[in-house]
């Protein structure tokens, strides 16, 4: 399928609803993260808009008044797409871009656009592929709008119809094809894990964004694309890796996010078979985001969906460099916030937490690297020789 943005810059501006129950803080850390996702898709961010609602309008999203002053403000401003911060129904992109006049997106339809265009592999376009059909099959109605007028009363019989029909059974024609075709490149993947045997599989995961493909080039010494946008990484990368007298695999796989599409989670879960089959996770966590834990929490509960959440896990604080620390004035009587807790005490807490299965980092000045080594060939150690007891190394 053909990527949904053109990759020269594009004026964008965001919608999102504040639902009941729902702080604004964050309404707002879910549209910077939406900012981050649409510059990664090429896209430059003009304004941002907020309504308070106890739902989303089933019709628009967002209120009618809400909705003209959207549209007012694309018109001022040649904004070429408008990117809203859920999934729209097919109905409401429908009443949306008739109201709007720009092209609309929802934020399914913009993570697939930067998965299409991170994908590499076959295995990697394949499944980014199959979510984008598996997307557009219940919306092809609002693709046939050229046919309106041809169509008949009631059921809509006529013309418009027919074609819709004929595109659905090809699409299901491809997704059928394109199924096969993952099942294919499944078994040669088994076959490659199979022929694994014997050696411990790390695996480095975590939220988007985090810095496992930098963590991946120091300890594995190797030269994986990392920058800092979201999704650097569809493609997984696996490393042979010795410390001391004790081989191990090391794999960096695809980072995790809020409302990550059903269907992408669906079609890259033969990609995470590295996480499901790993005997160590590595779970790399950004110490200077606000809400990292919040992010550890999105991690945590997709590793639960894909059946990992009971392997040893070892956490890797990193952008440690990055953190910064406000002291509050001695008068000042708000709750501590993760912003004023003095890194030591951050320290002592996730040790306690974790029962000391963690370390502090910064990958990109090289900060605490040793330690991180030692902590995970000590715990490759263990595990080589739990699993494999029969081939156990030389101390």
């Amino acid at each position: 399928m053909i990527s949904t943005l053109d990759k020269s810059e594009e004026k964008v501006v965001l919608v999102s609803v504040c639902r009941q129950g729902q702080a604004e803080a964050q309404t707002l850390e879910y549209l910077d993260e939406l900012e981050f996702l649409a510059h990664t898709a090429g896209g430059k961010t003009l304004k941002r808009f907020i309504q308070k609602l106890e739902y989303p309008d089933p019709r628009t999203y967002v209120g009618k008044g809400k909705l003209e002053e959207v549209t007012s403000f694309v018109k001022l401003n040649g904004i070429s797409i408008v990117i809203f911060d859920d999934e729209l129904s097919p109905s409401q992109l429908r009443n949306i871009e008739k109201l709007v006049g720009c092209k609309v997106l929802d934020r399914t339809t913009l993570i697939l656009d930067i998965f299409a265009s991170r994908a590499r592999t076959a295995q990697a376009r394949t499944q980014v592929e199959l979510a984008q059909y598996q997307y557009l099959l219940p919306r092809l109605t609002r693709m046939w709008t050229h046919l309106e007028k041809q169509r008949g009363g009631i059921g809509m019989r006529g013309p418009g119809e027919t074609e819709i029909e004929t595109d659905r059974r090809v699409i299901r024609d491809k997704l059928s094809k394109l199924k096969e075709k993952l099942r294919e490149i499944d078994k040669q993947n088994l076959t490659r894990r199979k022929s694994r045997e014997n050696i411990v599989r790390v695996a480095l995961v975590g939220y988007t964004n985090v810095g496992k493909s930098t963590i991946m080039n120091l300890l594995s010494k190797s030269d994986v694309f990392a920058e800092n946008k979201l999704f650097a990484t569809l493609d997984t990368t696996v490393r042979k890796v010795v410390y001391g007298s004790t081989p191990f695999l090391l794999s960096d796989t695809v980072g995790f996010i809020r409302k990550l599409p059903h269907n992408l989670v669906e079609s890259f879960k033969s990609t995470l078979d590295e996480v499901r089959e790993a005997d160590v996770l590595l779970h790399v966590v950004d110490v200077s985001h606000p809400n990292f834990e919040d992010q550890i929490d999105v991690v945590n509960q997709t590793l639960a969906d894909i059946g990992a959440a009971d392997k040893k896990v070892l956490m890797v604080f990193n952008k440690l460099d990055a953190y910064k620390y406000v002291e509050k004035d001695a008068d000042d009587l708000t709750p501590a916030s993760k912003e004023n807790i003095p890194l030591e005490e951050l320290k002592r807490t996730w040790m306690a937490k974790v029962h000391g299965a963690c370390v502090f980092i910064s990958a990109a000045k090289g900060i605490n690297i040793s330690e991180l080594r030692e902590k995970l060939t000590q715990l490759v150690g263990e595990k080589h020789q739990l699993l494999y007891p029969q081939n156990r190394t030389a101390d």
